[in-house]
């Protein structure tokens, strides 16, 4: 949240919006009462709700068939109720919770929108603000953003999406891919500005995925003295780092800030139903960073989608697992308006795996995870940008 907005802190629980339907249309009968029209109305509303229903998976849209989407009025955004005024008042639906961030200090929406998702081709900018504005309203205020995603598409989209007081109701984090000061300091300064903001909540050293960026991160030159004198400037608030490759990889950097007398706010990493099998960072880092009071930032619950093509795990159960581990936030993609209602929906029923439910779930993904195949961002270097492109480490150059 932007420095100053202390104020405005209290009113991160969003109020859902009421839309209103009109009672009296153009030619009514003089015989039906204004009553009887709202009561039918609301009638005919409430049959269309329940038909329209449809599964989300995520990646897919739902198609309603032609005659259904003439006969379907515009969508309202996601978690509106509808009211007429002979209605009694309905009942907002549930928020989504909020955990607290570590030693922060801060609590965050439990689920948050991935940065990468919302900056790709399929979608139009306005659809993309859309789909934002409607997260920032289902109550998902945590957003992932990164300088690199999409060529900087996705931070100038969230930029526009975060004008006209949005920016001040969710805790914004971006992440920078260089290792020296000097670049990481230029990367910042371009992420301010697509990001149409002066100070970034969150910003956290992106991929630290080989042995030798716990070395590089924190040398006279490195990363490390860029965004604490970022921190002094007020142009972010906490410090974190992301990778996904090997836990071995995040306990060195761990260790590498305690020897350097340096504290991380965050860190983030991959937490989902296969991890626990295969290198887990469940099992090896996870402790640490409860054991150190650091804050929790779960991704690739679903892998991106490889990890629902083994076809033992569905989408809903993924993210269900992810949050009923110890973290702060689990930050998942959404790309359409019917994965930010899966994703909602999790949230708002949300209930811990029980032991045996948990059992179950790892028993059942224990084939599939054991040589990592459905985890490609541990074993091979298609989630790798930076291994890519180099030129990320060492320059603010797309």
């Amino acid at each position: 949240m932007a420095a100053g907005s202390s104020a405005g802190s209290a009113a991160r629980t969003e109020n859902v919006r009421a839309r209103h339907i009109g009672c009296i249309s153009p030619g009514m009968s003089n015989s039906l009462t204004r009553a009887d029209f709202c009561r039918l109305s609301l009638s005919g509303l409430i049959g269309l709700s329940a038909c329209g229903k449809h599964a989300a998976t995520p990646g897919q849209k739902a198609t309603p068939s032609s005659k259904e989407a003439s006969a379907q009025p515009p969508q309202p955004p996601l978690g509106a109720v509808q009211t007429s005024p002979s209605a009694a008042p309905a009942e907002a639906p549930a928020s989504v919770p909020k955990r607290k961030l570590g030693s922060t200090g801060e609590f965050v929406s439990m689920l948050g929108l991935g940065g990468a998702h919302i900056g790709k081709s399929k979608l139009s900018d306005s659809e993309a603000i859309r789909l934002m504005h409607e997260a920032i309203d289902g109550g998902i205020t945590f957003f992932d953003n990164c300088w690199d995603y999409n060529e900087g598409a996705s931070e100038e989209r969230m930029g526009k999406a975060l004008k006209d007081g949005h920016r001040q109701r969710v805790f914004l984090m971006t992440k920078l891919d260089g290792r020296t000061a000097q670049a990481a300091s230029a990367q910042l300064e371009q992420s301010l500005r697509r990001l149409q903001t002066d100070v970034i909540d969150l910003v956290q050293i992106h991929e630290v995925i080989r042995m030798s960026d716990p070395a590089r991160a924190f040398a006279p030159d490195g990363v490390i003295v860029a965004l604490q004198a970022a921190k002094k400037a007020g142009k972010l608030r906490y410090i974190g780092f992301t990778g996904h490759k090997d836990p071995a990889i995040h306990l060195a950097m761990l260790d590498a800030a305690q020897q350097a007398g340096f504290a991380f706010d965050t860190v983030q990493m991959p937490l989902n139903v296969l991890d626990a099998h295969y290198k887990s960072f469940e099992k090896s880092v996870l402790p640490v960073l409860q054991a150190r009071a650091i804050g929790v930032l779960g991704m690739k619950s679903m892998g991106s989608g490889d990890i629902l093509e083994s076809g033992v795990v569905q989408a809903e159960e993924c993210l269900r697992y992810a949050l009923s581990l110890p973290t702060s936030v689990v930050i998942t993609g959404i790309d359409s308006r019917e994965v930010l209602a899966q994703a909602l929906r999790v949230a708002r029923t949300f209930k811990p795996l029980s032991p045996d439910e948990r059992a179950s779930l790892l028993a059942r993904t224990l084939p599939v995870a054991k040589d990592g195949k459905h985890e490609l961002f541990k074993t091979a270097q298609k989630y790798d940008g930076t291994a890519k492109n180099p030129k990320w480490l060492e320059k603010a150059e797309l």
